[in-house]
């Protein structure tokens, strides 16, 4: 990357938690790291401590509130943008970046920021969502979220697009990790599950579209096959959809199911997993948690569409099942239940990956011309 610093300004919701809000504070390190001016603007969140203390400034602005007066920001971002000098500003949400674009469009061409944008998402296809095409630079986080685009938004110019799959940090999810000792005694007496007992893992906030209902029904069939299993779901209540949760608490009620909340010892649970499940009914952009699972050498399953699909395909294919064929996924279950099949070593898709190449597209588009 050239040498000269530059002054990026991510744009988002707020930094409580999930991928983009991930994918923010890991591009903020790199930046910082490399010596440029990195500043977030968000509505806050429990992530803006760590985002500070990597030598990043962060914002408040609640500039993904949906109501009219957010449209008040718009002046006070164009003067923000104007004041700190910035080179970069990079959106990662809607109304965000509709924002930051009515701010943008109405700067000096000639000396405005340039504008990146990242579709983290497989959006509604209407007018809103297409915003998240208007970048000077549109990042994929998937191949499949590139062929979203090109096929939802035929009008988007392709050469503008750049397919970045998200990465994990492959010291932080060592192939073969082991957790320590203390903690594995913690677990079996928090749980009472000896080492005879299998544990499958389903990792996401509990809303209807992450599979929460038929990772359960999972569970209660293979408990009925004679299977010894437990059933580990991680993630916390989605308070807009609180009914949706005890829905899923009565029927776990008499299996073999724990509910753990938000963790912040995933590693840690995933390498104790004997299968780690997603189960998403739409399509992931990425799928990181089945990353993670494969990093550290614990077998994964997943529908394979999105990117849950991508990965295994590429790293671990007979994790592959058919979308929504709940058949299909007992089958496939029951097989690496009875006779594993090892997770191969493997340093794709790496954090540092992820982040070189985002900061390589900061750097082109800072020296591209303008229009």
């Amino acid at each position: 990357m050239a040498n000269s610093q530059l002054t990026v300004v991510q744009i988002l919701p707020a930094l409580d938690s999930g991928g983009v809000e991930r994918g923010t504070i890991e591009i903020a390190d790199a930046l910082a790291a490399a010596g440029h001016r990195s500043i977030v603007i968000s509505a806050g969140g429990r992530l803006v401590s760590e985002l500070t203390r990597s030598n990043s400034d962060h914002v408040t602005w609640p500039i993904g509130a949906k109501h009219l007066r957010t449209l008040a920001l718009v002046r006070p971002l164009r003067q923000y943008l104007s004041k700190v000098g910035a080179d970069i500003v990079h959106v990662r949400s809607r109304l965000p970046a509709w924002i930051t674009w009515l701010t943008w469009r109405r700067m000096n061409p000639l000396t405005r920021p340039r504008l990146v944008t990242t579709v983290h998402g497989f959006y509604s296809v209407n007018r809103y969502s297409a915003i998240m095409t208007k970048g000077e630079r549109v990042v994929a986080v998937s191949n499949s979220i590139r062929d979203y685009i090109v096929t939802a938004y035929p009008q988007t110019d392709a050469t503008r697009i750049r397919v970045i799959e998200r990465g994990i940090d492959h010291e932080q999810y060592p192939f073969g990790f082991e957790a320590d000792p203390a903690w594995i005694a913690r677990w079996r007496k928090e749980t009472g599950l000896d080492s005879k007992t299998k544990v499958l893992m389903l990792v996401g906030r509990l809303t209807r579209l992450k599979g929460h209902e038929q990772f359960i029904a999972l569970i209660k069939r293979l408990q009925l096959d004679g299977h010894q299993v437990h059933g580990v779901i991680v993630g916390g209540e989605d308070a807009r959809r609180v009914p949706y949760a005890q829905s899923l608490y009565a029927a776990a009620a008499d299996l073999p199911v724990s509910f753990l909340g938000h963790r912040s010892d995933v590693r840690e649970l995933m390498s104790i997993a004997d299968l780690v499940l997603s189960l998403s009914s739409k399509p992931e952009s990425f799928g990181r948690t089945v990353l993670e699972a494969l990093a550290l050498g614990r077998p994964a399953l997943g529908y394979e569409h999105g990117g849950v699909g991508e990965i295994l395909k590429a790293l671990y294919p007979i994790g592959k099942v058919e979308s929504g064929n709940e058949q299909a996924l007992f089958d496939r279950v029951r097989q690496l239940l009875l006779a594993p099949e090892p997770v191969l070593n493997s340093d794709a898709l790496s954090l540092q990956s992820m982040q070189n190449k985002t900061l390589n597209i900061y750097s082109e588009i800072s020296q591209a011309p303008r229009y």
